[in-house]
């Protein structure tokens, strides 16, 4: 029997009809695999992954093979962004073992979770050196029927292993300059001046090492580290990665040039890029930076807002090419016919031209990804806005990739961040009120009586599964950066209980960080991973959430866990900088202080006040916070005791526990703001 159709997540729903015997990850699966003496199945994956659709098509949708697999094991599906605790855990086995990882992950477990046996996708039929998955099942079987001893033996050395792997880098000192230093020379070394990015193909978004150099530009006046940021920033926005005609990232380039995107749009992605662009459009005035902070801004609350104010994590890559087949990528490209079709003949050479569209195509099958290569002339502005938005209408009449609709915590939280920082930036309010639609869905919905933090929720209802570290701390960040943008305090107030759970829950003795709550479920091992990847970890997240709160309030045991947790930034900055670049972002922010910024006006609605406060926001100094209310006002603690000053509205910049005299003139304040 499938066990799967209860499930909220989009992912194990889309399993729910399948022949084999799927159990949700829990105790009654271990048991049952216990009763029956078999191994277990464990199969890793999400919704929008496209090897994961085509695994499934190919095996769990077999009958054969379903047959085997509900003979033989108890199968375990799992959607690795519910349960990221699980995902980790067994994804730390899987690499450590094979030396690489991905999804669809394989893992065959003991009955007691214990993993013996590792891999990703395993096609129908041997190809390309690997067995097939029906090989994979049978030789696992037949290890578990006659040599059980060795198995249990190989499961109990991967557990002891990974126990030993505890991080303590938790009481080392934050980084310094040097350290900060060693990791932009690390960078430069990995840059690629052709392209722009980091490293070879797959190419991915670096986000949160962008945010680095433009924080490390702002605070040491570095060219070469704002080239780099600009420059990547710049080809991504060129690139097929970037969607030319509705805005928005697909997760990463599938080869160097960022030409041909693996097509899904992810939640968090477009978040941090959409919040990276608003931040280098700040720092350099660029247009093409502001014309991608607003249309990836704009693309997240047409295509990923939810009914109940949350935002959906992701867009398939795969969707229906007219045939009836889901293929990838169909919903994007075009070929030279079709656009000859939507836009008539000269317009469709003139669209083939801007947008890179070529006869023998840059994808398959002759279509091609849609470009703004680099190129000479001037092309009629009027006439070019007249064919995206045809084309972009044609499109709209394509099969649409699938949505999942599941709304993720910390993913939420990045994009509250995004939204509300670019709505001020860019005077666009019904931005930041988004931002605070899906602020509220939060509070209302993910959060308890003792304030923790429920992972996920779909369609108006909460999921099971307990937040862990990136869920508080990306929570927080995103209501911090709510509270700067509008003057509300009581954002402050929630940060601060989530950052609480951060402290009493989620940190050891030493200042180390775990993944998980210390009262969650227990796993074979309790994750720890202080690497930023797709995302911010939860390590680096809470430090610049903690760091960014104590500035606000003044609380030294913030403060102190934040430098606590920026020690391992010292340990891997110098030496992995791309995987670390939200925690070294974070390190800029605590050596420059960060400063504090008060704006105070007669009342909220006073022009001068608002002006100032705009020109806070849009200072560069790393990490800066701001409150901004009226005189006398206790929405913020950096509010107390700051009068007008000749009965004007006045701004107060404060670091390392030394303060400016009070300004009223916008342009000290940018100038004690900026480098």
């Amino acid at each position: 029997m499938n066990r799967l159709a209860d499930s909220q997540s989009p992912y194990l729903l889309q399993h729910a009809d399948n022949p084999v015997d799927w159990w949700p990850w829990g105790e009654e699966a271990m048991a049952e695999a216990r009763r029956r003496d078999v191994p277990v199945l464990l199969s890793v994956g999400y919704s929008a992954c496209h090897w994961c659709h085509v695994m499934a098509h190919e095996s769990f949708e077999d009958e054969a093979t379903a047959t085997y697999l509900n003979s033989h094991f108890v199968s375990v599906k799992v959607d690795r962004e519910e349960r990221p605790d699980v995902d980790a855990v067994y994804m730390e086995a899987v690499q450590a073992a094979t030396g690489q990882g991905g999804w669809p992950m394989t893992v065959f477990l003991t009955p007691d979770a214990e993993p013996f046996y590792f891999g990703t996708y395993f096609p129908p039929e041997p190809r390309h050196g690997m067995p097939s998955f029906r090989q994979v099942l049978q030789g696992v079987q037949q290890a578990w029927a006659e040599r059980r001893d060795e198995v249990t033996e190989v499961a109990g050395k991967i557990v002891r292993d990974l126990a030993g792997r505890d991080i303590s880098y938790g009481d080392a000192q934050a980084p310094g300059e040097e350290q900060l230093g060693q990791a932009l020379l690390g960078l430069t070394r990995e840059y690629d001046e052709q392209r722009g990015g980091f490293g070879g193909a797959p190419k991915f978004p670096p986000s949160m090492a962008v945010e680095f150099l433009l924080r490390h530009h702002a605070r040491t006046g570095a060219e070469g580290a704002l080239q780099m940021a600009r420059d990547t920033c710049e080809r991504m926005a060129r690139g097929g990665i970037y969607d030319q005609l509705g805005g928005g990232f697909a997760r990463y380039s599938v080869d160097r040039e960022w030409v041909v995107p693996h097509f899904e749009k992810m939640l968090y992605d477009n978040a941090l890029l959409c919040r990276v662009y608003a931040h280098l459009w700040r720092a350099t005035g660029s247009d093409l930076a502001r014309r991608v902070a607003l249309e990836t801004a704009d693309f997240m609350v047409r295509e990923l807002r939810t009914a109940q104010g949350g935002f959906a994590s992701a867009l398939d890559a795969d969707s229906d090419d007219g045939t009836g087949r889901h293929v990838e990528g169909a919903y994007y490209v075009w070929t030279p016919a079709q656009l000859t079709e939507v836009l008539g003949a000269e317009d469709a050479g003139l669209a083939a031209q801007y947008f890179g569209v070529t006869e023998e195509g840059t994808f398959e099958h002759g279509a091609s990804v849609l470009q703004l290569p680099q190129q000479e002339g001037v092309f009629d502005a009027a006439r070019i806005a007249s064919v995206r938005e045809r084309l972009l209408a044609a499109r709209d009449g394509r099969s649409a990739p699938g949505r999942d609709d599941k709304v993720v915590a910390a993913w939420n939280g990045l994009a509250i961040a995004a939204l509300a920082e670019t709505g001020a930036y860019f005077e666009r309010p019904d931005l930041v009120e988004a931002a605070v639609a899906a602020a509220d869905l939060l509070v209302r919905l993910h959060l308890d009586e003792q304030v923790r933090l429920t992972r996920t929720s779909k369609d108006g209802r909460a999921g099971a599964n307990a937040g862990v570290l990136e869920d508080y701390a990306d929570v927080a960040e995103g209501f911090l950066a709510l509270a700067s943008v509008t003057g509300e305090g009581v954002w402050l107030d929630f940060a601060g209980f989530l950052l609480d759970h951060v402290l009493t829950r989620f940190t050891d003795a030493s200042g180390s960080l775990y993944d998980t709550a210390s009262d969650a479920e227990h796993l074979i091992r309790r994750p720890q991973d202080p690497t930023d990847n797709a995302t911010p970890s939860g390590w680096s997240a809470a430090a610049n959430a903690l760091l960014s709160y104590a500035a606000h309030t003044g609380s030294e045991p913030h403060r102190t866990a934040a430098e606590h947790a920026l020690g391992v930034v010292k340990a891997l900055g110098p030496r992995v900088p791309r995987f670390i670049g939200w925690g070294l972002a974070a390190a800029e922010a605590l050596l420059d202080g960060p400063r504090e910024v008060a704006v105070v006006g007669p009342d909220a609605a006073d022009a001068a006040a608002r002006g100032l406060h705009r020109t806070a926001l849009l200072g560069t100094a790393p990490g800066a916070v701001v409150a901004f209310g009226a005189e006398g006002s206790d929405e913020f603690p950096l509010l107390a005791d700051r009068p007008l000053v000749g009965g004007a509205a006045a701004a107060y910049v404060c670091r390392n526990f030394t303060c400016d005299a009070p300004t009223t003139d916008p342009e000290r304040l940018r100038a004690a703001l900026n480098g």
